[in-house]
């Protein structure tokens, strides 16, 4: 059994299938309301028990401390880490989406998908759809004041791509009572057979080496870099129902090319509201690697403004 790839202190994988995962810090849910110095509280739920599926649910405390049933915006979120690492309960993400949730007043539904390379592409793509469409039937009591008219995706390098296929399904299928209002891809990973001019540049050689070698374990057997799901110039919808879209990009990351390329084909494919919001000089998920910065809070703010302005 030898190494066949790896990320170091993240995955290994290795000759005969095994796969290997190391676990950054993870935070639990606060399913009770006691903490009242706390801006938010949390609850895991099971979207698909067999797959499996789940989501965790964070609530500003000023709508759970209150008797009032108004509705709140719903920010359906999809976690990063190349199709292959990643999870909503790594600490990082919890602090940052549980204060985003408090700052812009919104109910944050952050999902848990099945990672390559196990289950290779489309498999993220199906597992996130089916939150969309648990969230459209659900009972959740925690749900209650979700305006499924006001539903916006998001979500981070891996996720701010998911969040980009979700939407053109949703488009295609229509879900009975969900509106997509607007998309938020932070740092956004795509890609394509054809490399950048950053792509190319020496200073990049070992991060694309790192991004191929996600591509490499998480794309169906026998596609390249240009399937669908790399290369989002071969996706196909209805771009006129494309919602409005604000794109985040990070000043030192190699992947800023790839942002800025997704904006400029969104603008050429006529969708009516595309702007791109760039953080001089941070690196790439910042806000998850430092989740209390003032740069996180300045990228918390701006995805605050975005959904109030729609």
């Amino acid at each position: 059994m030898s190494l066949v790839a790896e990320a170091p202190g993240f995955i290994q994988v290795f000759s005969n299938g095994t796969v290997k995962r190391f676990i950054p810090q993870t935070a639990t849910p606060s399913a009770e309301w006691s903490n009242i110095s706390c801006r938010y509280n949390s609850k895991d739920v099971i979207i698909h028990p067999s797959n499996p599926i789940t989501a965790r649910i964070f609530l500003p405390t000023d709508a759970t401390a209150s008797d009032s049933l108004s509705q709140l915006p719903l920010l359906v979120y999809f976690h990063g880490g190349g199709f292959c690492i990643g999870s909503t309960t790594w600490l990082g993400y919890h602090v940052f989406l549980g204060n985003l949730s408090a700052t812009a007043k919104t109910i944050v539904f952050s999902v848990d998908y099945r990672l390559a390379p196990e289950n290779k592409l489309p498999i993220a793509y199906e597992d996130c759809y089916s939150a969309l469409e648990w969230l459209s039937s659900s009972s959740e009591p925690w749900l209650r004041q979700a305006d499924l008219s006001s539903v916006f995706l998001s979500g981070d390098s891996a996720g701010g791509n998911i969040a980009h296929q979700v939407a053109i399904k949703a488009i295609a299928d229509n879900i009975l009572n969900i509106r997509i209002k607007g998309l938020v891809p932070i740092h956004p990973f795509f890609g394509s057979e054809t490399r950048t001019e950053l792509e190319l540049a020496d200073s990049s050689t070992d991060a694309v080496a790192m991004n191929d070698m996600f591509w490499k374990l998480s794309l169906p057997e026998g596609r390249d870099r240009d399937f669908y799901g790399c290369n989002f110039d071969k996706g196909e919808t209805e771009w006129s129902l494309f919602p409005a879209v604000m794109v985040f990009v990070a000043g030192l990351d190699f992947l800023k090319e790839r942002g800025v390329m997704y904006v400029e084909f969104l603008k050429r494919k006529g969708v009516k509201k595309v702007s791109l919001v760039e953080g001089e000089g941070e690196s790439h998920v910042f806000h998850v690697w430092d989740p209390e910065s003032e740069a996180t809070y300045l990228l918390q703010n701006q995805i605050t403004s975005f959904i109030q302005s729609l």
